[in-house]
């Protein structure tokens, strides 16, 4: 599957987006309007303009729908709630060169708010992996305290954790000490 710098963007910044929302311990990542202006400017959002509480609760609004996506059980599902955040984003496609960038497709409109424009070009995003028959790969971290969003790009479609480094690790670590402790007596 070829995935453009653009979609790759898109892909990213939704999974951040996702993983903002609070979990065990409570705490939401995008807790203020100041919270939500670096984490635009983190990920490059062009054109929102000045962001307020209005948009916060937007943005936070769409991270659920988007969390809704990654536990989709088939496709049918996760295309579904992608049509419908791409609808109410009111998606425009239309090509565009700013910034260094070479030509790439934006999909909300011009003027749109956070919101809009996270609901736009990630929907998009994660609409061609449906299209592609590879829903799949919009996924959970099968660590059991973890349960971050991931998209694998693995080859063969392998990964299991949201990163080999840690959740990965420490279950096979786990996993090993166990079988020690096993084999031990």
């Amino acid at each position: 599957m070829l995935i453009t710098h653009d979609t790759r963007c898109a892909l990213d910044l939704v999974v951040d987006l996702v993983n903002t929302a609070p979990e065990g311990d409570g705490t939401d990542a995008l807790p203020d309007v100041a919270a939500l202006d670096d984490f635009a400017r983190n990920h490059d959002l062009s054109d929102v303009g000045v962001l307020s509480e209005f948009d916060l609760s937007a943005v936070r609004k769409i991270r659920g729908r988007f969390a809704a996506v990654f536990a989709a059980q088939d496709a049918r599902t996760a295309a579904g709630l992608i049509n419908e955040l791409v609808a109410a984003a009111g998606t425009t496609p239309r090509l565009t060169d700013h910034d260094g960038y070479d030509w790439h497709v934006h999909y909300f409109a011009p003027g749109a708010s956070a919101a809009d424009h996270i609901a736009a070009d990630c929907g998009m995003a994660l609409a061609f992996f449906v299209v592609a028959g590879e829903q799949e790969r919009l996924r959970r971290c099968e660590a059991p305290d973890c349960r971050r969003a991931f998209v694998d790009l693995s080859r063969n479609r392998s990964r299991r954790y949201c990163d080999s480094r840690t959740c990965g690790n420490r279950l096979h670590v786990a996993a090993y000490r166990a079988r020690r402790k096993e084999a031990a007596g």
